[in-house]
């Protein structure tokens, strides 16, 4: 059998999106793919990399390739297993305004937490800057520089830190994370306009039918290097970690935490606790310490913060 390697550039229902020499042709993952599977809900993401058989019509997805890294959460709080959202990532963008939407830490912390628990290069990305005064950035800049992540600050309206975001872009495979309207899509087009992902060859097998849509999608870009467009993301619960764990999570937390009365202290309900004393006496961003705290309880009590009563992964009206 004649196999080529391709990336995954899209995940449907029953076939996958792959992107071989150039052309992009759907495959059928092999039925072992999902037999084996163990914790982790879908066998093939977003960035995969995979070999393809050549011959036969459905071309077969044979076997993914060992990952360099991934961004996983918890399925939903009815399945705990794990879903990947992306694989083989050099970075991931936080897109967030400070209105329409607000400008939220819980969901920063959460995403910007399972990103240095999966070993994923993060930058903050504060956009529609044109609307806001400093005032109004520079609580936000602080505490997120003082973790330390980049922070860039662009406007697609003016153009401000567009030139910025486009060199971080180039040459990588980066993942847009942010909630609908925060403007990634404004961002995008700023960068290249009308970016969609090109259109490849399609096995006679698949031009009949319909098939779900995808939840992300991998764009190339014209100047080099791949973008990840996920849809808004309403509920994030990390997998797989416990209260150790998650100390790890918030760097921020470590000049203080070498300080606590006990060595194992989670933060949370200790006596002589320097990170709570660190957040009440201003040196540690009480925002940091509140998500941290939700997230915590989440992982004692084994269910999910969820605001939309367990809103799943999927589309979002379009950003603006």
């Amino acid at each position: 059998m004649t196999s080529k390697v391709g990336r995954v550039v899209r995940v449907d229902a029953k076939v996958c999106h792959v992107e071989v020499d150039g052309d992009v042709i759907l495959a059928a993952p092999a039925g072992l793919l999902f037999e084996t599977r163990t914790e982790r809900k879908n066998p093939v993401a977003v960035g995969d990399l995979v070999e393809v058989s050549t011959e036969g019509d459905p071309v077969r997805l044979e076997r993914v390739l060992e990952r360099k890294n991934y961004l996983g959460r918890t399925a939903s709080s009815h399945d705990p297993r794990e879903q990947v959202l992306v694989a083989n990532v050099d970075q991931l963008l936080i897109i967030g305004s400070l209105k329409s939407p607000g400008f939220s830490s819980n969901r920063t912390d959460r995403i910007l937490a399972a990103c240095i628990w999966h070993n994923i290069p993060v930058t903050l990305v504060l956009n529609k800057i044109d609307l806001f005064s400093e005032e109004d950035v520079a609580p936000i800049r602080k505490t997120y520089k003082d973790i330390p992540i980049p922070v860039l600050e662009t406007s697609a309206k003016d153009g401000r830190g567009v030139e910025q975001f486009a060199a971080i872009l180039k040459d990588r495979v980066s993942v847009l994370y942010g909630p609908s309207g925060a403007g990634k899509s404004s961002l995008l087009n700023a960068v290249q306009p009308g970016l969609n992902i090109r259109e490849g060859k399609i096995s006679k097998y698949w031009k009949q039918g319909k098939h779900t849509t995808s939840f992300s999608a991998l764009h190339a870009l014209d100047q080099g290097g791949w973008v990840v467009d996920t849809p808004g993301i309403r509920v994030f619960r990390l997998h797989g970690a416990c209260r150790e764990d998650l100390r790890d999570m918030y760097p921020d937390f470590a000049p203080f935490q070498k300080d606590c009365h006990f060595p194992n202290c989670s933060h949370d309900h200790e006596p002589d606790c320097a990170v709570a004393e660190a957040v009440e006496n201003g040196k540690l961003s009480p925002t940091r310490y509140a998500s941290y705290v939700e997230v915590l309880d989440e992982l004692d009590a084994r269910h999910a913060y969820d605001p939309d009563q367990d809103a799943d992964l999927g589309e979002m009206p379009p950003d603006e």
